[in-house]
């Protein structure tokens, strides 16, 4: 793997170099490949905001709201076989080939879907609803495992964050790419295509980075042409300390976010009821959709600036502690303030704010925690903390949504103070977790060193 060249010995700074410096400290020779994974990440983006966009009409329209409700379990469910037969592959191929088999399944599974559409087979939006959710969880984990693999921790350290401005630059992109194709008359089934050729895209990007890497002096041709060996991704996480905290801290995090949602959608229709009553010709639809338009706008924006310019200062200066403990910290404001009974104007922004962290600074943190892994943890275990304990967080949250509503009767102050219970615990679990990430740190370097 590539290593952080001694000061007195670094060639000067390029021009690429210096410019994305704006945003990151880029040292000489990095930013080609730091650039390449940036725009990699941002066309995997825009593909599954594509998709993202695509499933909603296609499940409402064949299987009803009731089916999408139910979709979340279906992928918890179809992720426990997902994780383990990844895990098999890993262990029989290098990276390469890895990501080459998992991303031409991901392409001929979506082409199959768009013949299994134009031949309307049944419930076919309840299967596309949850093969979407586990494409943009394996995805995403693959390309994280990816670049945890071809970086070291204190090069990783300082790229991650701009490497990260492709995902949050990448979603508003996308939802923009698929606004405008559904103006243009694009057929539902046709967008389909126009994932494809992306993935396409962004599969000849791992090629050209996986290359470029390769030939610089061989540093990273061993690595790239091994297999993984080891137990599957579940036995990984469950033997690990470290990573047994990564996934808690994940299931954590997302039942917070997943039961804020609620809150603000539960808030949403309370508005637009009152409104309706007050002016009866104004649609419930419109409503609804404008503010969502508005509301994932603002917090994609301010996830974009916080990611570009903040983000990589609060590493230099916080280090994994400062990302880690960020979004909790964040959240514990905002559900403190809808639990003293906030306006659902106040409600909204806080949410955007916390929304936002999760985006930028969260998301970087939580890449940055499988930096002192082994590549098999990074590969195969990474694919099932970010898959099925992520699902499993949603989960958690739309039992705690139904025990609220019909067994408690809790009200939006209610859940909010459930969340800041779970804030606590959630915060109690990252001291945990950063205490053994210095060890595993600590453990990493003798072993290199050794």
């Amino acid at each position: 793997m590539p290593s952080e060249p001694p000061p007195n010995t670094s060639p000067a700074p390029g021009f690429l170099d210096r410019l994305l410096r704006l945003f990151s400290d880029v040292r000489p020779g990095e930013a080609g490949t730091a650039l390449l994974l940036l725009v990699n990440l941002f066309l995997l983006l825009v593909g599954y905001y594509i998709l993202k966009t695509i499933r909603e009409p296609l499940i409402l329209a064949t299987g009803g709201a009731e089916m999408k409700a139910y979709a979340s379990a279906g992928q918890a469910l179809t992720l426990m076989g997902f994780v383990p037969l990844y895990s098999w592959i890993a262990s029989r191929v290098d990276r390469l080939k890895l990501i080459v088999s998992l991303l031409a399944f991901f392409i001929v599974v979506i082409e199959l879907f768009f013949l299994g559409a134009r031949a309307a087979v049944p419930n076919v939006g309840f299967a596309f609803f949850i093969f979407v959710g586990i494409f943009s969880l394996a995805s995403i984990a693959q390309f994280w495992a990816y670049a945890n693999d071809l970086y070291p921790k204190q090069v990783g350290d300082r790229l991650f964050p701009l490497i990260a401005i492709g995902a949050t630059a990448g979603s508003p992109v996308g939802s923009w790419v698929a606004e405008e194709l559904f103006k243009a008359d694009v057929h539902l089934y046709n967008m389909l295509h126009i994932t494809v050729a992306i993935l396409v895209v962004h599969l000849i990007l791992y090629w050209l980075v996986n290359r470029r890497e390769a030939s610089r002096a061989g540093q990273v041709r061993g690595a790239a042409q091994t297999t993984l060996g080891g137990p599957g991704g579940f036995s990984l996480v469950f033997n690990s300390p470290y990573l047994r905290l990564i996934a808690l801290l994940l299931v954590l995090l997302n039942l917070v976010n997943t039961t804020g949602e609620y809150i603000v959608g539960r808030l949403v229709v309370g508005a637009a009821n009152t409104a309706i009553a007050a002016d009866p010709a104004l649609s419930r639809e419109a409503f609804i959709g404008s503010f969502y338009g508005s509301y994932f706008f603002w917090a994609n924006i301010a996830a974009v600036l916080i990611q570009a310019f903040l983000v990589s200062r609060i590493v230099k200066y916080l280090g994994i502690a400062g990302v880690i403990l960020a979004l909790p910290l964040v959240a514990f404001g905002a559900y403190s303030i809808i639990a003293l009974g906030a306006t659902f104007a106040v409600v909204r922004w806080a949410k955007t704010a916390e929304n936002a962290t999760d985006y930028s600074v969260m998301n970087t943190g939580k890449q940055m925690l499988w930096l002192p892994t082994r590549r098999e943890e990074k590969y195969k275990a990474k694919q099932a903390v970010d898959t099925f304990f992520v699902r499993t967080g949603d989960l958690l949250s739309a039992g705690l949504v139904y025990v609220g509503t019909t067994w408690v009767a809790l009200g939006v102050q209610g859940f909010a103070l459930s969340n800041l219970v779970l804030i606590v615990a959630w915060l109690a679990v990252a001291g945990l977790l950063l205490r053994e990430h210095r060890r595993v740190v600590a453990q990493t370097r003798r072993t290199e060193a050794a």
